[in-house]
């Protein structure tokens, strides 16, 4: 008897959700990651001739697909990361993500456009293209090196776990409006205009970023005040323990963000911010983070071995030297030097400012975009080619980083816990000065429950009364 597709289909489904649930515990200490086993898992499946019917996967033929898989996979990883971070928001206090985020980001974008534009010859609006969807940092991928669980602690991460996270929750939203650029650059040299400008700078960029943030900071006061504060008790769900809130909360903020014309990327990561500004210590937080973040494994597993079957099926067909070269000059020149200047005189250490330079990975968000745009645009001639170097970036990220984040991580925590930095240093004083007074404060509390009070017998011999005993 034959296996039928949907069975098939079925099994790896299974499978990939028990590794998923197995390979972070697994290879937690080890120089391998989860994508790359996934990544490998599909490229195997798909290139042996194994007696199974599994469907064709080809993100140019099933576009539709591809862009909202990944799009759901990206905001359960902005919600995340948004939740995860215990670093309250300021100005000061994410010094490190404005520069990477004002100055490396668009650097590192020009950079990459002109490489493709001489490398490859491609016409402006496509070497655009390409350097606006390789351009946000992935927060799927980085589970190495992002912060951990929401905890009570503040000042608990060190300063390249925060700066890599933080990053990629914003700038998986900031790339749009270069890819908006992109899709108008194409349409204006059809029709030889420059009026495309004025609109893009006010719409795509000024419009669509304030609806975004505004969509998502009102969309996490609100909740967080119904989920904590609610007066009728059924609706403070915090007191309940209900995870699924967190997907609640991404597609609320995401679908109301869209449906008004904004950035959906950015509400989620705002949302999700503004959420854990609301009772910041309170255990909930790690619940929906839990949640959300087994969603996005899931999710994560199943783009990944489509990546891998896709590669096994002639993704990497239309791949030239001067798409590989583009791609290697990303990864090793323009995101570390561009990255290590923009945090020159900032809050890392020599040390973390490099391992946060190299540390920029790429992934499910660059699929998303060039799904995106190949549906909206006219990028027929160069759709392939455009797969095939987008797909040879992230398949150089996965190994690069995921065989590297590991020692790297795990050699600077071993640093840090020799020296630490000046902020993290400052953030254990005040957790111990904290704990220190609550536990003077409870011994004085403990002190005056259990010393008698002065009776005559007391008063009379100066010292104390003798007890009976019941």
């Amino acid at each position: 008897m034959a296996i039928t597709t949907t069975g098939a289909v079925y099994g790896c489904l299974g499978l990939g959700a028990l590794l998923a649930a197995v390979l972070p515990r697994l290879l937690s200490r080890r120089p391998v990651s989860p994508p790359m086993v996934f990544l490998a898992s599909g490229l195997i499946v798909y290139a042996l001739p194994l007696p199974l019917p599994l469907p064709q996967v080809d993100p140019t033929e099933h576009r539709d697909w591809a862009e909202h898989l990944t799009e759901l996979c990206v905001i359960a990883s902005l919600m995340g990361a948004g939740l995860a971070i215990n670093r309250p928001f300021g100005r000061r206090t994410w010094r490190s993500t404005w520069r990477l985020l004002g100055v490396a980001m668009p650097i590192a974008i020009g950079a990459t456009a002109l490489v493709a534009f001489l490398l490859l010859d491609w016409p402006p609006h496509v070497a655009l293209l390409l350097a606006a969807v390789l351009a946000p940092t992935d927060p799927v991928l980085a589970s190495e090196v992002r912060v951990g669980e929401p905890t009570d602690d503040e000042y608990d991460e060190d300063e390249v776990r925060f700066a890599l996270t933080s990053e990629a929750g914003l700038n998986d939203g900031l790339a749009f409006p270069f890819v908006l650029g992109a899709l108008a650059l194409g349409a204006a040299g059809q029709v030889s205009s420059t009026g495309w400008i004025v609109h893009w700078a006010w719409s795509d960029v000024l419009v669509r970023l304030s609806v975004g943030v505004a969509v998502g900071v009102g969309t996490g006061l609100l909740l967080g005040r119904v989920l904590f504060h609610a007066g009728a008790k059924p609706l403070r769900l915090a007191e309940h323990g209900e995870g699924f809130v967190a997907l609640a909360v991404t597609l609320t903020s995401y679908g109301l963000a869209e449906s008004l014309h904004g950035y959906g990327f950015l509400a989620v990561f705002a949302a999700a911010c503004t959420l854990r500004s609301r009772e910041r210590g309170h255990e909930y937080h790690r619940v929906l983070h839990e949640f959300i973040e087994q969603m996005e494994r899931l999710l994560m597993a199943v783009l990944l071995f489509a990546t891998g079957a896709f590669i096994a099926t002639g993704a990497l067909s239309h791949l030239t030297w001067q798409g590989a070269a583009t791609g290697l000059l990303l990864h090793l020149l323009i995101r570390p030097l561009t990255s290590w200047v923009a945090l020159l005189r900032g809050p890392a250490s020599r040390k973390e400012r490099l391992v946060t330079s190299f540390l920029g990975i790429r992934g499910i968000g660059s699929f998303f975009y060039l799904a995106y745009a190949c549906g909206r645009g006219d990028f027929g001639r160069w759709e392939d080619e455009l797969w095939a170097v987008v797909v040879f970036t992230v398949l150089v990220s996965v190994v690069l980083h995921g065989a590297s984040a590991t020692p790297i991580t795990a050699y600077l925590d071993r640093k840090n816990g020799e020296t630490g930095t000046d902020e993290e240093r400052a953030g254990e004083e005040r957790a111990g000065e904290k704990k220190a007074d609550e536990k003077g404060a409870g011994e004085e509390k403990a002190d005056e429950k259990d010393t008698p009070e002065a009776g005559p017998e007391r008063l009379a011999s100066g010292g104390d009364a003798p007890r009976e005993r019941v």
